[in-house]
């Protein structure tokens, strides 16, 4: 009996153990991941004034949003509504909502010459919270992510910016749209958003 519960809580220290083992891989990953994104986005945006070529853009646009899983956070951001739409429209939407935010990461540029604090990574191996501060001329800026690991590849899945939730945000402009003047009004508003791109 007592070689059992020996066996018992041996197996359960390897376990646990094991589980801690698996999170600080995991947070050693996730770090490196975005430092080298962070050093690759600042590398291309250069000084202040530096002038674009479409290449240029192109290539930060993929670097910036490449890591991000549009179609958890459009699904985060269409909240219920998405399960009642048929797979047509859920396809056009998260192309939309993918168009709009990548283009919109392309705003200002200057935000990526902010120096990046990794504050807290956090995970249990298939999530993971990250913290960071970045901080750019004097201002520092709370900017937290929401991660997980799909394929074998970590993803962000949310974004907040100053504790506001870029999936939320969303959200509450298409809930208004939606509960005003229906699903089919807010899918040509992002229409016409995502043609001005």
């Amino acid at each position: 009996m007592k070689i059992l519960r020996f066996k018992t809580i041996l197996l359960f220290f390897t376990v646990f153990a094991t589980g801690i083992s698996f999170a600080q891989n995991a947070e050693e990953e996730i770090r490196a991941m975005m430092q080298e994104r962070d050093q690759q986005i600042k590398e291309l945006v250069g000084p202040e004034g530096t002038e674009y070529t479409d290449e240029q853009r192109a290539e930060l646009k993929e670097i910036i949003n490449g890591v991000i899983d549009f179609e958890a956070m459009a699904r985060e951001a269409l909240a219920e509504t998405f399960d009642t739409i048929s797979t047509e429209q859920r396809t056009e939407f998260v192309e939309l909502f993918s168009t709009i935010v990548s283009d919109q990461s392309l705003n200002k540029l200057d935000i990526y010459r902010a120096k990046v604090s990794y504050n807290t990574i956090e995970s249990d191996g298939e999530s993971a919270r990250v913290e960071t501060l970045a901080e750019l001329e004097n201002v520092r800026t709370p900017v937290n992510y929401e991660m997980e690991k799909k394929n074998g590849n970590w993803v962000i899945v949310d974004m907040e910016i100053d504790d506001v939730s870029t999936a939320s945000s969303y959200n509450r402009q298409f809930q208004r749209i939606i509960n005003q003047r229906g699903f089919d009004t807010l899918m040509e508003s992002l229409r016409k958003r995502a043609s001005r791109s």
